[in-house]
């Protein structure tokens, strides 16, 4: 039997444990959902729904970073104002031309989902 020090003992007996154990954390993995648009009549149209799925979220997540700029200028006029620098007026322009980026995207990413 060859010398086994305490951390090869470790190891060893790490190793083995998670070969022992693998078979139960692969007990009940959730089943892959299909599409929103339902899985289709063949796997072209289930890629392509799967697609739809992934360019909704990529809409949501260029909204979700336009929200952030609009929302980072904002802070930025605010803390402006505080300094002196800007006018309350400042910030008031500011959170209206950032409604209307923010609707104008809403608006674009919905007229992109409806032709997809």
């Amino acid at each position: 039997m060859p010398n086994l020090t305490p951390k090869k003992l470790i190891g060893t007996t790490l190793v083995a444990g998670s070969f022992a154990l693998s078979e139960q954390s692969l007990a009940a993995l959730p089943q892959s959902q299909a599409p929103t648009r339902g899985e289709g009549t063949n796997l072209m149209q289930t890629m392509q729904n799967y697609g739809f799925d992934g360019l909704m979220l990529l809409g949501l997540i260029v909204l979700g970073v336009m929200f952030l700029g609009v929302a980072w200028h904002a802070f930025g006029v605010y803390h402006e104002i505080h300094d002196g620098k800007k006018k309350w007026r400042d910030l008031g322009s500011t959170a209206a031309v950032g409604v209307g980026i923010l609707g104008i995207g809403i608006f674009l990413v919905t007229k992109a989902t409806s032709i997809l």
